[in-house]
C-alpha cells in the first residue's frame, strides 16, 4: 500500500488543498456542496455531479422540485424525486454555522448536519465536511472505503455489506482510523487512495 500511496500523495494532498480551499472562501460553492452529498447515495459521484453543475447555483436555490427532479432524473441520480425533496428542505441550512461549529469540533458539526438536514447521514456529512476542508478525520463509509477495509482484513464481509445507524458507523469508523495509523496514512489520504484504487480517479 505504501508504494501505491507514494504514487497518488501528492495529486491526494493538491485535492485536499482544493477542499480546503472551499471552505476558506466559503460564499455560492458551498450549498452546491451541501447537494451534491445529499445525491450520492446510490448514484455515481460523477452522476451526482453532473446534476449540480445542470441545475446551477441558482437552481438549486430557488427551482421547484419537479425541475430539479427532471435534471436529476436526466443526469441518471437514483431516487430523483426523494432528492429533489432533500434539497429543497436543505436550503434553510445555516451552511456558515456549521463551518464555524466545524472549525472547532469537526464531529459536533457533524452532529448538527445530521440531526438538521433532512436526507443527510453520518456518511454524506461526513462527506460534506471532508469536501469544504474540516472532516479530514472523519471517515466516509461509502462502499469503495468498505470493499477496502474488508481487503484489508478490519472488517467481515457482512459489515462491508451495510452500515446501519449511529453506533455501527462509530464503530466502524474507529476502525477506519485506527487502519490509517496502522499504515501511517492520514485519515484523509487512505479514503482517497481507497476511492482512486476503486474508481481509477482522485475525484471527490
Amino acid at each position: 500500500m505504501q508504494k501505491e500511496y507514494g504514487k497518488l500523495k501528492g495529486k491526494i494532498e493538491k485535492r485536499l488543498k482544493e477542499f480546503r480551499g472551499i471552505g476558506r472562501r466559503g460564499g455560492k460553492r458551498l450549498f452546491p456542496e451541501l447537494c451534491f452529498c445529499l445525491l450520492t447515495p446510490q448514484s455515481s459521484a460523477r452522476k451526482c455531479d453532473k446534476a449540480v453543475r445542470g441545475i446551477g447555483v441558482s437552481g438549486l436555490h430557488f427551482a421547484s422540485a419537479k425541475k430539479i427532479a427532471l435534471v436529476l432524473k436526466e443526469c441518471g441520480v437514483r431516487f430523483h424525486n426523494n432528492k429533489a425533496g432533500y434539497i429543497i428542505c436543505a436550503r434553510g441550512t445555516d451552511v456558515g454555522g456549521v463551518i464555524a461549529l466545524a472549525r472547532k469540533d469537526a464531529k459536533k458539526a457533524r452532529e448538527v448536519l445530521v440531526k438538521n438536514v433532512k436526507g443527510l447521514g453520518y456518511k454524506e456529512a461526513s462527506h460534506f465536511l471532508r469536501n469544504i476542508g474540516f472532516g479530514e478525520n472523519l471517515a466516509i463509509l461509502d462502499r469503495h472505503i468498505l470493499r477496502n477495509m474488508k481487503r484489508e482484513g478490519v472488517i467481515s464481509g457482512k459489515e462491508a455489506e451495510k452500515v446501519a445507524g449511529r453506533k455501527k458507523y462509530l464503530e466502524l469508523e474507529k476502525k477506519f482510523i485506527a487502519l490509517a495509523g496502522k499504515k501511517k496514512i492520514p485519515p484523509s489520504h487512505l479514503d482517497l487512495l481507497f476511492w482512486a484504487r476503486e474508481t481509477g480517479e482522485i475525484f471527490k
